[in-house]
């Protein structure tokens, strides 16, 4: 079994691998989206960032 902290330690290292699949493999792209992310209005990112981090939480509830 493993503990809380190496739990923790291997869901961000899973993040990071997922998040860097982007830039590595399609980095034409990638550039484009951050740059058209870049322009949207900062309310507007700041509720898809609570979407995401309540899906995340729940996600979390749901799977313990």
């Amino acid at each position: 079994m493993y503990s809380f902290g190496e739990v923790i330690f291997m869901a961000m290292a899973l993040v990071l691998i997922i998040e860097g699949l982007g830039p590595m493999l399609f980095a034409n792209k990638w550039q484009r989206y951050l740059s058209q992310i870049s322009q949207q209005p900062v309310n507007q990112l700041r509720s898809l960032g609570g979407v995401l981090v309540t899906i995340g939480v729940v996600s979390l509830i749901y799977l313990l």
